[in-house]
């Protein structure tokens, strides 16, 4: 049969029977099912539906006001009229030798927007090649990033001059680490430097990071400028992210374990970890991207496992500073990592620790039976099984007793308890059963200290919450959360540096009337986050601080009375003040 041909009585018949288009086969499926009163079963097996697809089928057509089967679809339009009506000014400002950018942002100026990737689009279609890369100079004149030095110890100089920083409460810090000579931290721990970066120069420039909160190291470039910041560091000028990014990629995790050990022999003095008892935790570093290294882990904060890193710390309960970090770890590797902390604590200090506290998922029954046979007492939970739990209902009421905690602040202050004694891998533990704590199902606590009285150990372990606490501030402040990088080698370095800062924090906060167990980023917020301005003479260095609301404090504290030599200024002083303002003349 020819083209336009007239269709025989078989191919008519197989136009309705055995429709080709989408919705000529709905609407005869549908013609069947209500007209002829076919089997639904029948009509889908003719018409390739499945049964249960056809009874939506059926469903949507009886919920439709007014179905649609052979009105054609208007077609949409055939012209971009955005770029139909820029389409002349396009070509004029590219015949002025405007780049896609520059064309697109006069657009927006004068009221019809379009991206470069638009603009470029026209300019194809028009005929026009792209423009050759041009120098700066052949560039229209409009707003350029400045060129920074590059940071070289060597160019350092302490010329007489005068200029004002952002970051003057920076120097709040420096008493305490000259004092610490943290600069050693680098000799003992062997990090790595340049002739142009020397390592001790490269581990402050890392830790203004920290101590100045800035969430990324690509976010230095805000600061890049500061000669306040460079200063601080003993540098002509603050390194760029490049370096900053490459440097933690250098360093392993043999070294940090170092450099951490060395921080610990340099605050040995200073009561800052007196080794008492230490909160334990795991913390889950979310990562976003795409990384074949990088395990899925739990992350609280959201309820799911995604993937990230985790990392371990350990803080000391009474100086409430983090004192270990570990960030290379590997899936299976949780449990042990405890015996990891005390191998640390022991060649650190020459003794175990003393007392652990940490949750249920920390490490095992197992490896709670090693603590006990180390003799090293711990505070932690189990898990609340099914048959635990209804072993706890089955107790009768007397067999409960009530216990008063002695801590003024807490809402639920008398639960009660039930103990007793259990074995577990093979040693005995105690066991205590507390209710009306506050939690909506019981605690069950479960330690190796069977002569410590039971309000203690409930007291105790409420107190854990401290390490929550600084987590939040270490995610909220420190930016603990903000990977450097997907490998976990890399922000190994950066959980390092946040034990580092945590511990100058708390150290200025001892000094500072009321700000004790004040967090990290409210001691920034009222006594670090200050402008200053920076005299340099022949014999010193004065740091006037801008007055605000929190000056009286650092008045108080003593930090300004006592001019200190600074070992990376050539041994000039560092004398902290307050700003007097400017001369007043005889009419004032």
């Amino acid at each position: 049969m020819g083209i336009g041909a007239p269709k025989d009585l078989s191919e008519c018949r197989a136009f309705f029977l055995e429709p080709r288009h989408g919705k000529q086969r709905m609407y005869e499926a549908l013609r069947a099912y209500y007209v002829e009163g076919r089997p639904s079963r029948e009509i889908a097996r003719a018409f390739g539906y499945s049964v249960g697809s056809f009874h939506v089928l059926c469903h949507h057509f009886r919920h439709e006001p007014v179905p649609v089967f052979f009105v054609s679809v208007r077609p949409g339009p055939r012209s971009q009229p955005k770029k139909s009506a820029a389409r002349d000014l396009i070509v004029d400002l590219r015949k002025q030798n405007h780049s896609v950018y520059e064309i697109s942002a006069t657009l927006k100026e004068r009221g019809c927007p379009l991206s470069p990737t638009a603009v470029r689009e026209v300019l194809k279609s028009e005929g026009f090649a792209p423009l050759p890369r041009r120098l700066d100079e052949e560039r229209p004149g409009y707003p350029r990033p400045t060129v920074e030095p590059v940071a070289d110890a060597r160019t350092f100089s302490l010329a007489p001059r005068t200029f004002s920083t952002r970051c003057g409460g920076l120097f709040l810090f420096l008493p305490d680490l000259i004092r610490l000579k943290v600069g050693r931290l680098s000799e003992a721990s062997r990090l790595p430097g340049s002739k142009m970066i020397p390592a001790a120069h490269a581990l402050r420039a890392c830790l203004t990071l920290k101590l100045w909160s800035i969430e990324r190291k690509s976010h230095i470039m805000a600061l890049v400028a500061d000669e306040g910041l460079a200063l601080f560091a003993g540098l002509n000028a603050s390194p760029k992210k490049s370096f900053l990014s490459e440097y933690s990629s250098r360093i392993t995790h043999t070294q940090t374990t170092r450099f951490l050990a060395a921080w610990q022999d340099q605050v040995s003095g200073d009561e800052l970890f007196p080794g008492d008892s230490f909160n334990l935790d795991f913390h889950s570093v979310p990562y976003y991207g795409e990384d074949p290294t990088v395990e899925r882990h739990f992350v609280s904060a959201r309820s799911r496992r995604q993937p990230g890193i985790l990392v371990f710390v350990a803080q000391d309960a009474d100086g409430r500073a983090f004192c270990y970090s570990n960030a290379d770890l590997r899936k299976g590797e949780e449990s042990e990592e405890i015996f990891n902390f005390i191998a640390f604590w022991k060649r650190a200090h020459r003794r175990l620790p003393r007392h652990l506290v940490f949750d249920s998922r920390l490490t095992t029954y197992a490896n709670l039976a090693r603590l006990d046979q180390m003799q090293i007492s711990f505070i932690t939970l189990r898990r609340r099984s099914p048959t635990l739990l209804k072993e706890i209902v089955l107790l009768p009421r007397s067999a409960w007793r009530t216990i008063e905690l002695d801590v003024p602040t807490r809402k639920y202050r008398t639960p009660r308890i039930y103990e007793q004694t259990i074995r577990l891998a093979g040693r005995s533990f105690r066991q205590i059963y507390i209710q009306d704590l506050g939690h909506d199902e019981p605690t069950i606590l479960l330690t190796n200290q069977h002569r410590v009285s039971p309000v203690k150990l409930v007291t105790r372990y409420a107190q854990r919450m401290l390490i929550e606490n600084a987590l939040s501030d270490a995610v909220r402040f420190f930016h603990m959360d903000a990977l450097s990088s997907a490998v976990g080698l890399k922000i190994d370095f950066d959980m390092a540096l946040l034990v580092i800062a945590s511990g100058l924090y708390r150290l200025l906060a001892r000094r500072m009337r009321g700000y004790s167990d004040a967090q990290a980023r409210q001691i920034f917020r009222d006594l670090i986050d200050m402008p200053a301005d920076v005299t340099i003479t022949e014999d010193e260095i004065q740091v006037s601080f801008h007055r605000q609301a929190h000056l009286p404090i650092l008045l108080a504290s003593g930090l300004l009375d006592n001019p200190i030599p600074v070992p990376w200024w050539d041994g000039r002083l560092l004398r902290l003040t307050t700003y007097q303002g400017p001369p007043k003349g005889p009419n004032s």
